[in-house]
C-alpha cells in the first residue's frame, strides 16, 4: 500500500544483501497523512534479526573487498548513476514527502531536485579529494597518509528531510569506501525504498546498501551492533545523546547532526519591515521543523514593539491550508505527536511571554495536525520557549539593550547550529558572526549552502556534513612510512 503517485515494488519487504526479503517478524509500519489523519501507506517493519542480519550482510560486503577495492574514482561512478536514476523519480520523491509530512507540493520538486544534484558533488570527490598524499618527513625517504574507509555504517535519518538526508550520507559513505544501513525514520521510509530500488538497478553490489525500516527498540539494537562500525545520525539531541553513548561504549565512530534554536540579531540599520517579512516567513518554513530554523529573534529593546507588529501582520496574512494546495504557505504538522508538542509550548508562552499573533489551531480544519504561525514578544530568553527546540511554526522575539547584549543572548543557549545577522552592513555581520558560537551564520535570512559543511556547536552536534568536509567522517587516516617511494606515487 503507497500513496497515489509513488511507484514501490515491494513495499512489504526489506532490501537486505541485495534481495528484497520478508521481514523476520512480518511486521509492518503504518504511516499516516498529517493532511487527512488516515492511513496512506504501509511498508515493512524491521526487528532486531532484521537489523543484525543487514549489518552482516554490509560486513560480508566490507571485508570482501569487491566494494573498497574499487577506486575512488569508480565508486563516485557508481553514486553518479545512482543519481541518475533518482533524478528520473524526482516527482515520487516529492509526492511521497508531501504525503508523508505535508510538506509543500510547491516546494517539493525544488527541494528534491536539489538533493539530487547534491549527489553529483558528493559523486566528484571521487576524483578529487586526495585519497592518497606524500608528505615530507624528516624521518624516512617517503612519508604517506591515505585516507581509508570507516567501515560498517548505520546512516539513520529524520522524518522532517528524509530524502536529502539520507541520500547526502549514503553517498559519502560510498564513495569512500563504506558499506551502508539505511534506517530510515519510521514516519517517513518511503524515500528509502526508493533509494534501495534505485541503487539495485544502478548495479551496486550486494550488501553494500541494505534497508531496514524499525521502530526504536530495533534501531537501538542496530546502533548496540558490534559490527557497526560508525553510526550517522540527523535526529533530535535526546535521541543523539543515547546514540553518543552508546557509540562511545564501544569506541565506535559517529556523527550527530541534532537540534538547535538559532538565533537572529537585528541591527539598527536594518529596516523593520523587512526584518517582518524575512522572520514571519522564515519560521513557517517546513512548518518550523528545521533543525537550522531561525525561531529566536534578537532586537534593539526600542524597535521590538514595532516588529511585534510588523511580524504579526505578515504571520496574519499566510495562507494555511493542505500541502498540495499550490496556493498553500504553511501546510500541517507531520504528525500528532508533534502538534501536540507544540502547542504545550504554546501553552508555556503564554505563561511567561506575551502572545502577539497565532497560538492555535484553525478553525477552518477539523481534520489535519494544522496550527497558525505564532509569536511571543517579550520573551525572556531564559525561559523555556526560548531555550528548548520546539520544531513548529513558533517565533520568540528577544528584546536586547545593545549589540553586546545581543551577543551574549545569543551564545547563551545549549545549542549552537544555526543563526543569522539582519543589516545591510557585511563587515558588521561578519564581526557579529565571529562573536556567535554556532556552526553557521548567514547574513539577512536562513542561508544554508550545501556546499559548505554544516554542522552545530555545542549540543548541536557532533562533526560535520556537507561540502570536503562531510567526506571526512567516513575515512580514517593511515600513515605509512617507507624507506623508498612505491611504484606509481
Amino acid at each position: 500500500m503507497t500513496p497515489d503517485g509513488i511507484r514501490i515494488t515491494h513495499p512489504d519487504k526489506l532490501f537486505i544483501d541485495g534481495q528484497w526479503v520478508r521481514p523476520a517478524r512480518g511486521g509492518a509500519i503504518e504511516i499516516t497523512s498529517p493532511n487527512s489523519e488516515e492511513v496512506i501507506a504501509r511498508v515493512a517493519e524491521a526487528s532486531n534479526e532484521d537489523m543484525d542480519a543487514a549489518v552482516a550482510a554490509a560486513r560480508r560486503a566490507f571485508d570482501n573487498g569487491g566494494w573498497t577495492g574499487l577506486t575512488p574514482a569508480e565508486r563516485g561512478a557508481f553514486v553518479r548513476r545512482w543519481a541518475a536514476i533518482l533524478g528520473e523519480r524526482v516527482g515520487e520523491l516529492s509526492a511521497a514527502w508531501t504525503a508523508q509530512v505535508g510538506g509543500l507540493a510547491s516546494f517539493a520538486p525544488i527541494m528534491h531536485g536539489g538533493g539530487v544534484a547534491t549527489l553529483d558533488f558528493i559523486a566528484s570527490l571521487g576524483e578529487s579529494y586526495p585519497f592518497v598524499e606524500r608528505r615530507p618527513s624528516s624521518q624516512v625517504d617517503t612519508a604517506i597518509v591515505v585516507r581509508e574507509p570507516v567501515g560498517v555504517t548505520a546512516c539513520i535519518a529524520p522524518w522532517n528531510a528524509p530524502f536529502s538526508t539520507m541520500s547526502s550520507k549514503v553517498a559519502y559513505a560510498l564513495v569512500a569506501g563504506c558499506t551502508v544501513v539505511m534506517k530510515p525514520s519510521p514516519e517517513t521510509p518511503l524515500e528509502a525504498f526508493i533509494m534501495a530500488e534505485a541503487a539495485e538497478a544502478a548495479g551496486l553490489p550486494a550488501g553494500v546498501l541494505n534497508l531496514v525500516c524499525g521502530d526504536r527498540e530495533a534501531s537501538d539494537h542496530l546502533v548496540n551492533n558490534p559490527d557497526v562500525d560508525k553510526v550517522s545520525f540527523t535526529g533530535s539531541t535526546a535521541a543523539g545523546k543515547r546514540i553518543g553513548q552508546v557509540c562511545a561504549s564501544r569506541v565506535a565512530r559517529c556523527t550527530l547532526e541534532l537540534g538547535g534554536k538559532s538565533a537572529a540579531i537585528v541591527r539598527d540599520d536594518f529596516p523593520i519591515e523587512v526584518a517582518a517579512a524575512i522572520l514571519g516567513n522564515t519560521i513557517t518554513v517546513m512548518s518550523g521543523q528545521v533543525c537550522a530554523m531561525l525561531s529566536r529573534a534578537i532586537v534593539p529593546r526600542k524597535r521590538h514593539d514595532e516588529l511585534a507588529d510588523a511580524i504579526a501582520r505578515v504571520m496574519q496574512g499566510i495562507k494555511i491550508g493542505h500541502s498540495d494546495a499550490p496556493d498553500t504557505q504553511l501546510g500541517p504538522l507531520a504528525m500528532k505527536r508533534q502538534l501536540d508538542r507544540v502547542e504545550e509550548y504554546i501553552a508555556l508562552g503564554r505563561e511567561s511571554a506575551d502572545l502577539v499573533t497565532g497560538g492555535g489551531r484553525p478553525s477552518s480544519f477539523n481534520k489535519g495536525y494544522f496550527i497558525e504561525p505564532t509569536l511571543f514578544a517579550n520573551v525572556d530568553n531564559r525561559s523555556r520557549i526560548a531555550q528548548e527546540e520546539i520544531f513548529g511554526p513558533v517565533l520568540a522575539l528577544i528584546p536586547a539593550e545593545d549589540e553586546e547584549d545581543a551577543i551574549r543572548i545569543a551564545n547563551e543557549s545549549s545549542y549552537g547550529l544555526n543563526g543569522s545577522v539582519l543589516t545591510h552592513d557585511a563587515d558588521a555581520a561578519y564581526r557579529i558572526a565571529r562573536q556567535m558560537r554556532t556552526g553557521g551564520i548567514g547574513q539577512n535570512g536562513m542561508r544554508l549552502e550545501f556546499g559548505m559543511p554544516f554542522g552545530g556547536f555545542k549540543q548541536s552536534g557532533i562533526g560535520r556534513e556537507g561540502g570536503v568536509e562531510g567526506l571526512q567522517p567516513y575515512l580514517e587516516t593511515k600513515s605509512i612510512l617507507l624507506d623508498a617511494a612505491p611504484a606509481g606515487l
